[in-house]
């Protein structure tokens, strides 16, 4: 009967969201999933419903389906914050993959870990140990597609070394903490080289 277009389930009743994040607005994704009132169950396409909410800024991924009552079900997977991209203007979200969200601000949020250029697929690792810079820190900057350049508040460049970068954030925390090395005037500081310390 409900194929058929009859019955009190041939009709969409409602839709439900649910996502894998608590206390997200899920307006925009309500918007997305709109089917207009009276429309038949089996008259909607839910590949274009799935299009239009994949489409939503912060969506990683969905999936819609057609249940028995007249209802849909629609579950979200939402991108997780990190840190933030700029472009120099706005701020944008960035998760832990390196995907840059397109929901942008003018204000870089306080407590948060700013990365420019391109990034790689992982940048959770290193997201964390900058976080314990972020008194100092400006921004995070890959380089060459294989190492990390740190810019701080006061204009110093720290050059990261490729491999094993975090232990280096952690060397250079003890270097700060008994010499407070990033209140100097220096313009480039070079960790690369794990057996000595190049200061410009």
């Amino acid at each position: 009967m409900t194929y058929m277009g009859y019955g009190k389930n041939a009709y969409i009743r409602n839709i439900s969201i649910t996502t894998d994040a608590s206390g997200k607005d899920l307006t925009a994704l309500a918007a997305a999933a709109a089917v207009a009132p009276g429309t038949k169950t089996f008259d909607i396409n839910l590949s274009e419903i799935n299009e239009r909410i994949n489409a939503v800024p912060g969506v990683k991924e969905s999936a819609v389906h057609r249940r028995p009552n007249g209802s849909l079900s629609v579950k979200v997977e939402l991108y997780k914050a990190v840190a933030l991209w700029t472009d120099g203007e706005h701020y944008f979200p960035l998760s832990a993959d390196g995907t840059i969200v397109n929901q942008p601000n003018a204000e870089r949020d306080e407590g948060t870990v700013v990365f420019r250029g391109s990034v790689p697929n992982d940048i959770s690792e290193i997201t964390k140990a900058a976080h314990n810079l972020l008194a100092d820190l400006d921004y995070m900057e890959w380089v060459e597609n294989r190492r990390w350049n740190i810019h701080t508040t006061g204009g110093i460049t720290i050059l990261l070394p490729e491999k094993n970068p975090t232990d280096a954030i952690g060397a250079l925390i003890v270097l700060n903490n008994n010499h407070k090395i990033l209140s100097k005037k220096i313009e480039i500081l070079d960790l690369r080289d794990n057996a000595r310390i190049l200061v410009k």
